[in-house]
């Protein structure tokens, strides 16, 4: 992938509470499933994730009001 494609990734002071855990996880499956040998769609992948952590904002905007 080229680094153009690539989003900036936020360090973890600006990541907290469940976004937070989410990230690290993402992060370590990325990692193994790109390691394992198989077939591995990093777009649709990384597409996935941020679909994922934009609904995960959305909802913890929700339960602050």
């Amino acid at each position: 992938m080229s680094q153009k494609n690539k989003s900036k990734p936020l360090s973890s002071s600006d990541i907290r509470g469940p976004e937070a855990h989410f990230n690290a996880y993402c992060e370590d499956e990325h990692e193994r499933r790109s390691n394992s040998g198989e077939a591995f769609d990093e777009a649709l992948f990384d597409e996935a994730v941020k679909l994922a952590k934009r609904k995960l904002r959305v909802r913890m905007k929700r339960s602050v009001k």
